[in-house]
């Protein structure tokens, strides 16, 4: 079993930055691929960005792309959301999620584990 706890959410004013992170525990090895999806009020979970554990592959959602930055630390067994630039529609509880497969993927039913979530919310 694998155990991710999110932290590092809260309320900020649009333009400024987030930086969230997810500690992961448990089953570590089983871990091929981490991202970071999102759901807003009232919409379906959406996918954010993700990272390999093992290599350097990275995707991120149009939406975010140029704005987010997703990284990880593997010796402090840790996954990162730089979130710059931030806009009223980011506003969502953030979610970490992890699956076995080593394929990066939009697909947010495809990851196997998830974490509680954490609420990001920018004001205009």
């Amino acid at each position: 079993q694998v155990l991710l706890v999110e932290s590092g959410g809260g309320l900020v004013q649009a333009g400024g930055s987030l930086r969230l992170s997810c500690a992961v525990s448990g089953s570590i090895f089983s871990i091929n691929a981490m991202a970071w999806n999102r759901q807003a009020p009232g919409k379906e979970r959406e996918f954010v960005a993700a990272i390999s554990w093992r290599d350097v592959n990275t995707y991120y959602a149009d939406s975010v792309r140029g704005r987010f930055t997703i990284s990880r630390d593997n010796a402090k067994n840790t996954v990162y959301l730089q979130m710059n630039s931030l806009k009223p529609e980011d506003t969502a509880v953030y979610y970490c999620a992890a699956r076995r497969s080593a394929l990066l993927t939009t697909r947010v039913h495809e990851y196997d584990y998830w974490g509680q979530g954490t609420q990001v919310t920018v004001s205009s």
